[in-house]
């Protein structure tokens, strides 16, 4: 892999870089050597990334010509997004408040040279922001405000300008990150490969570590070379040809920037970024099975300015769910006007908008596992003793599963198959769990997820490994159609 530094003109690069080939833009942009060349990594200097900019131009042309330009065009948009740095503020909070906590002033700049930081102190909060904004030099600007520290912009910076003091760090900085090692080399030649995106401090991952270990086998089988991840790999990302998210997913998270990203570097997804989208909001999928005439429990949005509408169109108990809601979190049952009261309110609090559903009593929840339009599996999710849920949150805060079995897709009743894959045809190509109430001879979608559990000895049980082959099977056939093309 060539590594390329470009900037407006070459002088502008004061340092002996023997692993780095240093060319000006127009160079990069007009000799048709670049155009040809495979395999490179080009990290962008020029002063300026606005609109139809030389920089601007370089990140356009390098992601065209299948390098890997550092920043890319939606890093550069990203910077120019105040929302998307609020949205890494709060997801890094606590690094940023460790990080930060002993300053005394209210305001703090942060020189991000490839990764690092003149002060080992803030290596950790560099290295997380260089993963977030992925380009060689970052200038990170923070605020406090009552007693809590806030990134208050974030921005590429050039040669020009990084102060002459720092000449000596920056060399250094760029000599280490030149030379670093890729990936150990593999002993036997793969197909592809593919990273398995995990979170090991989560308390209820989709899934758990032996059905992670299943899926890393069944790709060994298919000639894949799968990596677990974590949340700190995303600069490597163009590393590889696919990505599996194995991790809750969510909107304001990681998962979804990883996703996003992947997509944009080309790379097979699961879960893409649509489908995260559309799968985690029930506002969406309410109005979305509404439109395409998926039969659901009677459904009503509520907002602030018609919390009693749900009351005269739905009997109590009423469902409520917070739209994000995930695990059974964020949903209550309200018996009766006390109750809906409190807990709008505190719903509302967290959302403009609120899901209110007709209450379905049954003693289980259909899950329909589909990938590719495929049904794949199909279990019954049983309510966790006289609780109304499959899970159960006690006092203390710990989950508490009911009991579950898994049928072969055959032996399910038709209807709950149909239903499923014609809610999924809606959302998307993906990987999808689709719950269905069963009332009489009737089914109606509770909801479509993106991120389904697939947990060793539950939703494998009936195909057992055969299961993950399937899955990593997906990822194959879609490289091997992109390939094609």
């Amino acid at each position: 892999m060539t590594n390329i530094i470009v900037v407006n003109t070459p002088s502008e690069w004061k340092f002996d870089t023997p692993d780095a080939r240093v060319v000006s833009a127009w160079n990069y942009l007009t000799d048709p050597e670049f155009n040809t060349m495979k395999k490179a990594k080009v990290f962008n200097l020029c002063r300026s990334y606005q609109y139809q900019s030389y920089g601007y131009y370089v990140s356009l042309l390098a992601a065209a010509r299948n390098h890997i330009p550092y920043p890319n065009v939606m890093t550069i948009q990203d910077f120019k997004s105040k929302a998307f740095a609020k949205l890494i503020s709060d997801e890094i909070d606590e690094l940023i408040q460790k990080s930060l906590g002993h300053l005394t002033s209210e305001s703090f700049t942060l020189s991000i040279y490839f990764g690092r930081n003149l002060a080992k102190r803030y290596d950790k909060l560099s290295s997380r922001l260089f993963g977030m904004f992925v380009a060689p030099m970052v200038r990170a600007d923070f605020v406090k405000l009552k007693e809590k520290w806030m990134i208050h912009a974030i921005a590429p910076i050039s040669m020009t300008q990084v102060p002459e003091e720092h000449f000596g760090f920056v060399e250094q900085a760029a000599r280490e990150f030149f030379v670093r090692k890729p990936r150990a080399a593999q002993k036997k030649n793969y197909r592809f490969d593919l990273a398995i995106l995990t979170n090991a401090s989560e308390k209820t991952p989709p899934s758990d570590d032996v059905a992670i270990q299943r899926f890393m086998k069944a790709a060994e089988k298919e000639g894949v070379n799968a990596e677990i991840i974590s949340k700190d790999d995303y600069t490597r990302i163009p590393e590889f040809d696919a990505l599996f998210i194995r991790e809750t997913t969510s909107v304001n998270h990681h998962t979804y920037r990883f996703s996003r990203k992947a997509e944009t570097e080309g790379l097979v997804v699961m879960d893409d970024p649509a489908s995260i989208l559309r799968c985690t909001n029930k506002v969406y999928l309410s109005e979305l099975m509404q439109k395409n005439k998926i039969p659901t429990p009677k459904t009503t949005i509520l907002h602030r300015h018609n919390m009693n509408h749900a009351k005269k169109v739905l009997p109590f108990p009423i469902i409520l769910k917070q739209p994000d809601s995930s695990f059974s979190q964020g949903v209550v049952k309200v018996n009766d006007e006390k109750e809906y009261k409190e807990a709008m309110e505190k719903l509302l609090d967290k959302s403009a908008l609120v899901v209110a559903q007709e209450f379905m009593p049954t003693s289980f929840d259909w899950r329909v596992g589909v990938i590719g339009g495929k049904p794949i599996y199909v279990c019954r999710y049983f309510m966790h003793g006289n609780h109304w849920q499959i899970v159960e949150c006690d006092e203390n805060g710990q989950l508490h599963n009911g009991k579950f079995d898994t049928m072969p897709v055959e032996a399910a009743p038709a209807g709950v198959v149909e239903l499923a894959l014609k809610a999924t045809k809606c959302i998307g190509n993906s990987l999808y769990g689709v719950d269905i109430k069963q009332v009489g001879d009737k089914f109606y979608v509770i909801e479509v997820n993106d991120n389904p559990s697939i947990e060793s000895d539950v939703e494998d049980n009936v195909l057992g490994k055969k299961l993950y082959e399937i899955i990593i099977g997906e990822f194959v056939n879609r490289l091997v159609a992109r390939k094609v093309k």
